[in-house]
């Protein structure tokens, strides 16, 4: 089976701009999709900000990023992924509009085994696949943040995924990539959001209840439970209106009350109180 020396990526946000910036450092062609300059110019002013970090941090040389950057191109127009091999969709986590870039990726990325991919954390792979002319190439990759450090990479395929599709999409994750993966059944959540989403949505409910602090929940889960990160610091990192997404999505298939986003989270969202990425979430933070 070909290796893929030409990636598409449509949206360059947190998850795009990760994975932009992992591929290009292993020397892939990355053509970037964005809506409009102003938004192509802040991915790749992301893509440029993790790589300094990683200069500073002694883990890249200024060989290295000046090499991924020069591998990484920007278009307003999706017709020009036709020549790509791999497409990977890292959009909103909205149906609609994950469903309708899809559907455009369908007409556009015609080769016989190339793979259209899509990085929701949540949406039935099938549901999106239908939406295009190609459901036997599209398939999930679902990656998670940050990229460049996370190894973990779910594989979904649908139930019209083909055999060749899932096994290009699984060996351009782990031999090209460097990743790890995961097989997942086509359904909402996959694995990890499956046994995260409930337990970070059970702290909300624990702080909107008046239990404990914000403070007190992820101190009890960081050192009681030796997690990394307490629930809510990890929603402020994932984004609360990701994780409300999430939750929507889930709730929607299998109408588990666990499933269902509390009002605090709700809240939050509607006052854009996002975490990390806006400034302010559970906690507040330098923008």
């Amino acid at each position: 089976m070909e290796s893929v020396s030409r990636l598409g990526i449509v949206g360059c946000g947190l998850m795009g701009s990760g994975i932009a910036e992992v591929a290009a450092l292993r020397g892939l062609d990355v053509l970037v999709g964005e809506a409009t300059p102003q938004t192509a110019k802040d991915g790749r002013r992301r893509i440029t900000g993790s790589l300094e970090r990683g200069v500073r941090r002694g883990k890249l040389t200024e060989e290295q990023l000046t090499a991924a950057l020069g591998r990484i191109s920007f278009t307003h127009d999706l017709a020009d992924m036709q020549d790509r091999q791999f497409v990977i969709e890292a959009v909103a986590e909205k149906r609609e509009i994950k469903a309708e870039v899809l559907a455009m990726l369908g007409k556009v990325v015609q080769g016989d085994d190339a793979v259209i991919a899509t990085n929701t954390s949540s949406i039935p792979i099938v549901d999106l696949a239908m939406a295009t002319q190609c459901p036997d190439r599209v398939i999930g990759l679902h990656f998670f943040n940050p990229v460049p450090v996370q190894r973990l990479v779910e594989v979904i395929p649908s139930l019209a995924t083909s055999e060749q599709t899932f096994a290009r999409a699984r060996d351009f994750a782990t031999e090209q990539l460097g990743k790890r993966t995961v097989t997942a059944t086509d359904r909402s959540g996959f694995v990890v959001n499956a046994l995260l989403v409930p337990y970070l949505l059970s702290a909300v409910r624990m702080l909107e209840s008046g239990q404990a602090s914000a403070d007190d929940i992820d101190r009890g889960m960081e050192l009681g439970c030796a997690h990394p990160m307490g629930p809510l610091r990890l929603l402020d990192l994932i984004g609360l209106d990701t994780a409300q997404s999430v939750a929507e999505s889930m709730y929607a298939e299998f109408k588990e009350p666990l499933y269902a986003p509390p009002a605090l989270l709700r809240r939050m969202v509607a006052a854009r109180q996002l975490g990390r990425k806006s400034g302010r979430g559970f906690y507040a933070y330098d923008v």
